[in-house]
């Protein structure tokens, strides 16, 4: 899986498979929280996160995303529930993401943050931000929201109330259509704000009394049909230039933004010939949105139960599908047996196009130190997982050069 081609074949140039996990407070399954390795009293301090994080980079692992939203979990897709007996609250990611990285090295850190009630300026040096505080690790995972509830949080815009089954008709076809357009034009107002200032705009000379180079900040001046901003952004370009901007997508509508937008998509397919649809289909919008030059990485995602004994991760799943009430089902393939089977399948789907892999622990206490000291070491055995940290920037370990300052080259 070459990290350096602009989107995967089918037939990989490279053995090495890229890996991340995403992290949701005690785990993915909503009992998760009831396990005893869980630490629910934990769950919303800074240990508990460095915790998980550091596990991670143990792991050697490319990087974490850390979820979040702008309303309480549910167990409904698009509207509150009245459930108490699942956790509920969570902390700011981006905030986390500031406070883990001076105790970490090496791991990327990507933060979700929902683009469409905030501002691309805050978003922007929030990111650099963290690019600066992790010497380079950063990223963010943009999502979109269209929940009612979440909207009246912000006073500024509504939003009909949704149904799942109502998500075929036209008017929410034209609703999702506008706001992945809006995230598209969110992500490229951010894109050009981090260029904003060239990479040597500080002189920083205590003789002359000169700090900066006024020449060298820009108005980006973005004009599309959702924002206007001016700019220049107050936070000079990123140490990596352009942090990693990153989204999961589903169907057409978010491939495309992942193909316009992103440098790193993260998609669902449940088996083989649906992960090689998905990849020429963003191959296709890649190419229509003039792109095909530039580097994409594609990430399967899957939730994984882990365990030495197959029997005994359908057992814990079964255990904690009681406990909740239901049978647990996500929109990514669930995985339950051992790190072994798991490294079968992540390297059949590797085949298939992607370059690499997001997982979802369903119980992080237990399946990420399954992923770190079981799966991990499998992957290492089969050569396809490196060894060891080969880049100290999330750009880096993805195979992705540091690009050019598009001010700088028409100044």
């Amino acid at each position: 899986m070459s990290a350096s081609s602009s989107l995967p074949d089918s037939s990989p140039s490279s053995p090495l498979l890229h890996l991340a996990v995403a992290l949701d407070g005690a785990g993915w399954h909503p009992a998760a929280w009831r396990e005893p390795v869980a630490r629910p009293h934990e769950l919303l301090t800074a240990g508990y996160w460095t915790d998980l994080v550091t596990e991670a980079e143990r792991g050697l692992l490319d990087f974490v995303t850390i979820e979040d939203a702008l309303g309480l979990q549910s167990s409904h897709l698009t509207e509150p529930d009245d459930r108490t007996d699942q956790v509920r609250g969570r902390l700011d990611a981006v905030l986390i993401a500031a406070r883990v990285a001076p105790l970490t090295s090496h791991i990327g850190l990507v933060p979700t943050a929902v683009v469409t009630h905030t501002e691309p300026f805050h978003l922007s040096k929030a990111i650099a931000t963290l690019d600066y505080v992790s010497t380079g690790r950063a990223g963010v995972r943009v999502q979109v929201s269209a929940r009612t509830h979440e909207a009246a949080h912000f006073g500024r815009r509504t939003f009909p109330p949704l149904r799942i089954e109502d998500f075929d008709s036209p008017a929410v076809r034209e609703l999702t259509t506008d706001l992945f357009d809006e995230a598209a034009d969110y992500v490229e107002a951010v894109r050009r704000l981090w260029d904003s200032w060239e990479d040597d705009a500080e002189i920083r000379d205590v003789a002359t009394g000169r700090f900066l180079d006024r020449d060298k900040l820009h108005y980006i001046d973005f004009e599309g049909k959702h924002f206007s901003v001016k700019g220049p952004s107050i936070t000079p370009r990123p140490p990596q230039g352009q942090p990693i901007v990153s989204a999961l997508a589903h169907a057409t509508v978010p491939y495309r933004l992942v193909a316009q937008a992103a440098d790193l998509g993260y998609v669902t397919p449940h088996d083989t010939d649906q992960a090689r649809a998905i990849v020429e289909e963003i191959r296709a919008e890649r190419t229509a949105a003039g792109r095909t030059d530039e580097p994409l990485h594609l990430f399967g995602d899957l939730v994984v139960f882990l365990d030495d004994d197959p029997a005994a991760a359908a057992a814990r799943r079964e255990r904690l599908d009681a406990l909740a009430g239901h049978a647990y089902t996500s929109d990514a393939r669930i995985f339950t047996g051992t790190p072994a089977q798991l490294a079968d399948l992540l390297q059949e789907l590797g085949d298939a196009g992607l370059s690499g892999f997001r997982l979802r622990p369903a119980v992080v206490g237990h399946d990420l130190p399954a992923i770190t000291r079981g799966l991990v070491p499998e992957l290492q055995r089969r050569g396809v997982f490196r060894q060891s940290y080969e880049a100290d920037t999330l750009r880096g370990l993805l195979g992705l050069s540091r690009p050019a300052n598009r001010y700088a080259a028409t100044a």
